[in-house]
């Protein structure tokens, strides 16, 4: 009996002795997933406190900007410093001193831009995104492709079909390269001049983030850089106004019975104009409606939101609050995240860890994906700004814009979701004196003009991307 007591009581501490163990595990496990807890908390807003600091900077930048405003010669040489400063040499030919009022809102289409100050540039038309791999290039200076997948040489038109080769000023079209139909065009403002180099899978298409790569970063074929080569940002805007109005004006869409969405930041919400009375209706969402006649158009857009978690009002946190019968969803942000992004908020497309800009919108874009099933969602990339490079110049942590739209562009294709290019188009960009004096006042935000141009545009493409699939 003594023996068996013996052994019961060897039994009994080896089992206490494990169960302390095992609570003390479980005790240290909690204490380092808390501490590891406070750490993230910690670090979260340590980077919500720069960011805030960084974004009352850009508020102060934006009141420099817009008392320079109204000095064009002053607003050159100062967008120029910061350009310099970057060591960008950014080409934005000037049309400074000329009087561009009647080039804009409701202009006559009588007198066609392009014949004029744009009479040497090569133009292409349509919706301009385009794939990497094989290579095509057109190039010299009077060719353009429309939707009519003709290029003229003044007096002259050859078709461009599978492999040809056009001999006019030697322009090429190479890698088994593809133009053809209504659908095969570069969107409505794209340039394309000497050396210019359009990359692609050889079919260009509408809309074609469906032959992107999946998850692979990619450029358009013709860059904000390259567009800046061929015009500058007004010439380009007031161009591309042109060719939307058109567009516009003769739709063949009826978008009476539907009701669209618009999730975004300040640029929706129309910042700059809230000291006007009743200063929403020139907002884009709300000039949108007008133009489109469309049933409801919701207008989601917050002052300072930002994509990504790190900042205010997050979309990834708030999308759930577009109603559940919205038929197109427009989601146009990445301003505001460009002010927050280093390398460590801007993530990976392998980790796409919460708190990151790629991360974060993964998770937006699955969130749109399943709980949206049957609306057409597009995302429109940012402006490119130049209080990004003004703030840049001073935090050098920050990442260029490009980066945010880059990410945009590469996700969108592995949803499946059209995207608005704006970044890429060269519309709108307050790298121009000529833009901020006009249409961006503090050189991220619209005025009634420029908001109204910027809803010409997503109306058009829109109506461009309808049309293939009811009008053709």
């Amino acid at each position: 009996m003594r023996r068996i007591n013996e052994i019961l009581a060897v039994v009994i501490l080896s089992l206490m002795a494990v169960l302390v163990a095992a609570v003390g595990m479980r005790l240290y496990d909690t204490y380092v997933i808390n501490k590891k807890m406070e750490l993230e908390i910690r670090q979260q807003e340590e980077v919500r406190s720069r960011n805030r600091e960084a974004h009352d900077r850009v508020q102060e930048m934006r009141r420099e900007i817009e008392e320079l405003s109204g000095d064009r010669d002053r607003l050159g040489q100062f967008l120029e410093e910061i350009r310099m400063d970057l060591g960008e040499a950014i080409p934005v030919t000037s049309m400074m001193g000329v009087d561009t009022g009647g080039m804009s809102g409701n202009r006559e289409r009588s007198e066609e831009p392009g014949m004029s100050a744009f009479e040497d540039a090569a133009s292409i038309s349509g919706n301009r995104i385009s794939m990497s791999d094989n290579t095509m290039s057109v190039s010299d200076n009077a060719d353009s492709v429309s939707d009519n997948q003709m290029i003229s040489d003044h007096t002259r038109s050859e078709t461009v079909s599978d492999n040809e080769i056009i001999s006019a000023h030697a322009s090429s079209i190479s890698s088994n390269g593809t133009i053809s139909g209504n659908a095969a065009s570069i969107s409505g403002n794209s340039a394309v001049s000497e050396n210019t180099t359009i990359s692609g899978n050889g079919t260009l298409s509408g809309n074609m983030l469906d032959l992107l790569p999946k998850l692979e970063m990619i450029s358009p074929a013709v860059t904000l850089a390259q567009r800046r080569q061929i015009r500058s940002s007004l010439e380009e805007t007031l161009l591309v106004n042109w060719e939307d109005q058109a567009c516009l004006e003769e739709r063949c869409v009826d978008f009476s019975g539907k009701k669209i969405a618009c999730l975004g930041d300040s640029i929706t919400a129309a910042a700059n104009l809230e000291g006007e009375a009743g200063y929403l209706s020139y907002s884009y969402p709300s000039v949108l409606k007008e133009l489109l006649g469309a049933e409801e158009v919701y207008n989601l857009g917050i002052g300072g939101s930002s994509i990504g978690r790190y900042w205010s009002d997050a979309f990834v946190e708030r999308y759930k609050q577009i109603p559940e019968d919205t038929n197109i969803i427009i989601v146009m942000g990445g301003t505001n995240d460009g002010f927050c992004l280093s390398e460590k908020e801007f993530g990976n497309f392998t980790e796409r860890r919460p708190w990151t800009f790629c991360g974060d919108l993964d998770e937006l874009m699955r969130g749109l994906k399943e709980n949206y099933p049957d609306a057409d969602i597009f995302f429109v990339t940012p402006l490119p700004n130049i209080l990004q490079d003004y703030l840049m110049r001073e935090r050098t942590y920050l990442l260029p814009q490009k980066n945010v739209a880059d990410v945009i562009l590469t996700l969108s294709a592995a949803y499946d979701f059209r995207v608005i290019d704006l970044y890429n188009s060269n519309i709108l960009d307050s790298h121009d004196a000529d833009v901020v004096a006009d249409y961006m006042p503090d050189g991220v935000h619209a005025n009634k003009a420029g908001y109204r141009i910027l809803a010409e545009h997503i109306a058009a493409e829109l109506v461009r991307y309808y049309e293939q699939a009811v009008c053709s």
